[in-house]
C-alpha cells in the first residue's frame, strides 16, 4: 500500500512538472518565429505577476472550501483548456499572430498553473502524511520525479517534429503538449485519495496569505538586507527560460554553425540545466553546514555570473563546452539560492510565522524580482539584438552577468555574516 501510494505521487509530480517543461524554456523561440521577439519578456514577467496573489487566493480556496486534489485538477483543467487555446489560435493564425489574442490566452493559463506548483506540494504532504510517511524524508524522493517530467517533457518538444519537419519548441504545438498534459492530470487528480478541508480552522485573509505577517522581519536589519538582495538576484531567474532558446537557436543563422547539433537542439542543451539542478539538491545541505549562509548565497550569486558570461562567450561549434559548463552551473545557481534561501528563511522565522515568511521569500524572488528581471532583461535584449542594425547577443548577456557580479559584491559588503547557525529566531 506504501510503495502504491509513492507510486501515485510520483506520477502527479511527473505530470505537474512536464506541464510547465512542455513552454517554459522554449516558448521564446516559437515568439520569435511569430513577430513577437519583443514581447518575450512581458510573457515571462506575467508568471511573475500572477505569482504575487494568485498561489495566496487559490490557497485559501484549498484550506476552506475545496479539497486540495480537486481544486488541483480544476486548475489544470482550466489553465490546460487555455494554453490549448493558445495553441489553436497559433495553428490557424499561421504568421499573423497577434499579441492581443495570445497573450490573454496565454495569461489565463498561467494564472491557474502558477498556484499549482504550491497546491501539488500540499496535495503531497497531506496524503504522505495520512498514510504515515515522513515528509522530509518522503518527499524529496516523490519530487524529484517532477523535474524528470520537465527534463522530458524538453526533450520531447526538442525531438518531435511536425509535418513540415520543423521541431515543436519552435512552434505553437509546445502549447498543444503543454494544454494536453494538464487535462490527464486534471482526470488523474481525481483518482487521488481525498484532502479533505478543514472547516473548523479559522482561514487566512488574503493578506496574512500573501505574507503580510512576515513583513515584521524586516525590523532585523540582516533580515531586511536579506530580503532586498532576495529580490535583486530574483531579477536573474527568468533570464535564461526566456532567452536562452532564442539565443542557441539564433546560430542555424550563421553559416558557421548552421548545422551543428547544439544550435539545432537548444531545448536538449538546456535540459543539462534541470539535470544539474537535480544534483545541486544533494549539495545544499553539506553546504550549508560548511560555508554557511552568507558564503553559499554568494557562491550562487557568482555562479549566476558564470552563467550568464558562459554564454556570451560561448558557441555551439568549438565553444559548445562553454555552454555545458554554464548548463552545468545553473544547478548551483538556482539551488543555492533558492533552496537554502528558503532554509535560512525557515530558521529565522518563528512558528507564527513560517509560512508567511515563506510567501514573502516567494513574493520578493518569484514575484517581484522575477518580474522586474524579465522586463529589464526584455529592454537590453532588444537595444542590442531585436532592434540593433548588427545583433550583438554577447553583449546582453555580459550585461546580465555584470549585474550578477555587481549584487555579489554588495551583498559581500552589505550582510552581515550570521553564521552556520542556529540562528535566533525572530517572532
Amino acid at each position: 500500500m506504501n510503495n502504491a501510494v509513492r507510486i501515485r505521487l510520483i506520477l502527479m509530480n511527473f505530470l505537474q512538472w512536464a506541464v510547465w517543461g512542455a513552454y517554459l524554456t522554449s516558448m521564446g523561440s516559437y515568439l520569435v518565429s511569430a513577430g513577437l521577439a519583443e514581447k518575450i519578456g512581458l510573457f515571462y514577467a506575467m508568471q511573475g505577476i500572477v505569482s504575487i496573489f494568485m498561489p495566496a487566493v487559490i490557497g485559501i480556496i484549498a484550506d476552506k472550501y475545496v479539497p486540495a486534489q480537486r481544486l488541483l485538477g480544476l486548475c489544470h483543467l482550466i489553465a490546460g483548456a487555455a494554453m490549448i487555446a493558445a495553441g489553436y489560435y497559433g495553428l490557424t493564425s499561421g504568421q499573423d499572430v497577434k499579441f492581443g489574442v495570445l497573450f490573454p490566452l496565454y495569461t489565463l493559463s498561467v494564472a491557474f498553473y502558477m498556484p499549482t506548483i504550491a497546491l501539488s506540494n500540499s496535495v503531497a504532504f497531506k496524503i504522505l502524511v495520512r498514510n504515515g510517511f515522513d515528509t522530509v524524508k518522503d518527499f524529496p524522493p516523490v519530487r524529484v520525479f517532477g523535474t524528470v517530467g520537465f527534463i522530458c517533457s524538453m526533450l520531447f518538444v526538442n525531438f518531435v517534429k511536425d509535418a513540415d519537419g520543423i521541431q515543436f519548441q519552435h512552434t505553437y504545438n509546445q502549447f498543444f503538449v503543454s494544454g494536453i498534459t494538464g487535462f490527464v492530470l486534471f482526470l488523474y487528480c481525481f483518482t487521488l485519495p481525498d484532502c479533505p478541508v478543514n472547516r473548523q480552522v479559522k482561514s487566512q485573509s488574503l493578506a496574512e496569505a500573501l505574507g503580510a505577517k512576515a513583513f515584521r522581519l524586516f525590523k532585523d536589519r540582516g533580515m531586511a538586507t536579506f530580503f532586498v538582495f532576495s529580490m535583486l538576484l530574483g531579477v536573474a531567474l527568468q533570464i535564461t527560460n526566456g532567452f536562452a532558446n532564442p539565443f542557441i537557436s539564433h546560430f542555424t543563422d550563421v553559416p558557421e554553425y548552421a548545422d551543428t547539433w547544439g544550435a539545432r537542439n537548444a531545448n536538449a542543451l538546456i535540459s543539462i540545466s534541470q539535470m544539474s539542478e537535480t544534483l545541486g539538491i544533494l549539495l545544499i545541505p553539506v553546504a550549508m553546514k560548511i560555508f554557511g549562509i552568507k558564503r553559499v548565497m554568494l557562491i550562487a550569486m557568482l555562479a549566476w555570473v558564470f552563467r550568464f558570461g558562459l554564454f556570451g562567450l560561448g558557441n555551439p561549434g568549438p565553444g559548445v563546452w562553454m555552454f555545458i559548463l554554464s548548463m552545468i552551473v545553473y544547478g548551483v545557481a538556482f539551488d543555492f539560492f533558492n533552496i537554502s534561501g528558503a532554509l535560512y528563511v525557515e530558521q529565522r522565522s518563528s512558528d507564527e510565522i513560517k509560512s508567511s515568511a515563506q510567501g514573502l521569500f516567494m513574493l520578493m524572488t518569484n514575484g517581484i524580482g522575477a518580474t522586474v528581471g524579465t522586463l529589464s532583461a526584455q529592454a537590453v535584449v532588444n537595444h542590442f539584438v531585436y532592434n540593433a542594425v548588427e545583433p550583438d547577443w554577447s553583449a546582453a548577456w555580459y550585461i546580465f552577468a555584470g549585474y550578477a557580479l555587481v549584487v555579489a559584491v554588495l551583498f559581500a559588503i552589505c550582510f552581515r555574516d550570521p553564521g552556520k547557525g542556529p540562528y535566533n529566531k525572530i517572532a
